[in-house]
């Protein structure tokens, strides 16, 4: 766990020196959301009994930490309804990917959701 968390660190430190030069800067907020996304894909696979569902917990635990350590306290709560905004979305598109009745509404959530995992774990290491 320990090496993780390192290397998750330093994928951290990584990003937010790249975001810098590009003049985009990280909002902790944003650690926040990735972890409710990251939240909602681990139930989904749970549910499904998909093999990833570990490595999506250790992705979501690592976002977590980073979410809370970047947080200020008088913005946790704020931070915790963003998480639980981000979580009921992002649940919703992985229901509509694997659910819906629909070729293309199916193929559309699918996509987003793909798309918002990558921006978020893209933000990590390992």
């Amino acid at each position: 766990m320990r090496t993780f968390l390192c290397t998750t660190v330093l994928g951290l430190t990584a990003a937010l020196q790249a975001s810098m030069v590009c003049g985009q800067t990280l909002d902790p907020r944003t650690f926040a959301i990735c972890t409710g996304r990251l939240s909602a894909l681990m139930e989904h696979e749970w549910l499904l009994s998909d093999s990833r569902a570990d490595q999506t917990e250790r992705q979501r635990d690592a976002m977590q930490e980073i979410a809370e350590a970047v947080t200020p306290p008088q913005e946790a709560a704020a931070a915790l309804n963003l998480r639980i905004e981000a979580k009921q979305a992002q649940a919703a598109l992985l229901s509509l990917a694997t659910f819906s009745g629909n070729a293309t509404t199916a193929g559309i959530a699918a996509r987003r959701s793909e798309e918002l995992i990558s921006e978020c774990t893209a933000l990590l290491l390992g």
